[in-house]
């Protein structure tokens, strides 16, 4: 193995001192064109690497953007991480992930990894409402924090996420629409943000409408937790005409679930999803779900980051994005 190519051996190779070929390897001013390319052309031959965290210590910026997402083998967070990637991409920035599992000890030891790898800012989605805001004081102070899709119940940070009520407004306008009187809810315990709003949304506005409103199920974010709602909606002897999902995996579990035991979606009861990840195209039957716009929010969420990582105070911004609702095959009987 060869040894490791210093920037001194660089400097020597092009001829100039190693203030010189640190300006021009950096992009600097103050160098001229035909120094920078010798520069550049004995550090390409060399094979010289810049070290990422020698620059951070000298320059005060690492160009690096940590991100932490409760299960990243979710189809929504995998957008999301896709997106935000790409904007980060366009603000000059580069992204390090890590995926906390929803745990909050697990959340602050990456917290605290993000911490000591320099990074210049971080976007998370909270592991837990009540939680993550003591992990995110593990940061340190002054890092530009930005949250998204999920938050604290603490103002501790940004935020930027869906609008939740305008999605479970077009949902329940929708089943009205197909003249649904009854319907029940399968969402998220308490433990997120937004499993919370979209409980407590989904009742308020059902009512608001004069649905009929029957015990729900709560569990968490997933394919397993939408199958055991299915079993407790059967087990209570009495379906409703619609089940509101709290997302697409609790959707989808439920459907597999009811058809298990001959009951046909839609033909018998009617299934929504939300968050319109790619899985609610390829199931059946095609989910009718809640698309959050995921592109938006994380450009709006990078440019929150980007200004606060440029020095913006102020107040905590809370950014909701309108989702749309697109249709599909599990609200449209005999389709």
């Amino acid at each position: 193995m060869s040894e490791t190519v210093s920037l001194s051996d660089v400097a020597d190779a092009a001829g100039v001192s190693i203030a010189t070929a640190s300006r021009a390897l950096a992009g600097k001013p103050r160098v001229s064109r035909e120094t920078a390319l010798r520069v550049e052309a004995a550090a390409a031959r060399l094979g010289y690497r810049v070290d990422p965290i020698a620059r951070a210590l000298r320059e005060g910026t690492s160009r690096l953007v940590g991100m932490i997402v409760p299960v990243i083998g979710n189809p929504f967070y995998a957008q999301l991480v896709d997106a935000v990637e790409e904007e980060l991409g366009l603000a000059g920035f580069e992204l390090l992930l890590a995926d906390s599992h929803g745990r909050l000890e697990e959340e602050t030891r990456r917290l605290r990894v993000f911490g000591d790898r320099r990074v210049d800012g971080v976007v998370v989605v909270p592991a837990q409402h009540e939680g993550s805001a003591d992990a995110l004081r593990t940061l340190p102070d002054g890092l530009a924090v930005v949250q998204v899709d999920r938050f604290t119940d603490r103002a501790i940070a940004d935020f930027v996420g869906v609008d939740n009520e305008v999605g479970l407004r077009l949902v329940l306008d929708h089943l009205l629409e197909l003249g649904v009187r009854s319907v029940a809810f399968a969402g998220s315990d308490q433990v997120t943000s937004s499993g919370v709003e979209r409980w407590e949304m989904f009742h308020r506005l059902a009512e608001q409408r004069g649905m009929r409103t029957m015990p729900g199920f709560r569990r968490d974010f997933s394919i397993a937790s939408g199958a055991a709602a299915a079993d407790a909606f059967l087990a209570a002897g009495e379906l409703p005409d619609a089940i509101v999902a709290g997302d697409d995996l609790i959707a989808v579990g439920l459907i597999a679930r009811l058809r298990e035991h001959g009951v046909g979606v839609p033909d018998r009861l009617l299934v929504t999803g939300f968050d319109g990840s790619e899985l609610s195209t390829v199931c059946w039957p095609t989910l009718t779900t809640v698309v959050q716009p995921v592109q938006a929010i994380a450009r709006d969420a990078v440019g929150v980051l980007v200004d606060r990582m440029r020095g913006a105070t102020g107040p905590f911004r809370r950014n909701l994005v309108a989702p749309t609702l697109r249709l599909g095959a599990s609200t449209t009987p005999g389709g």
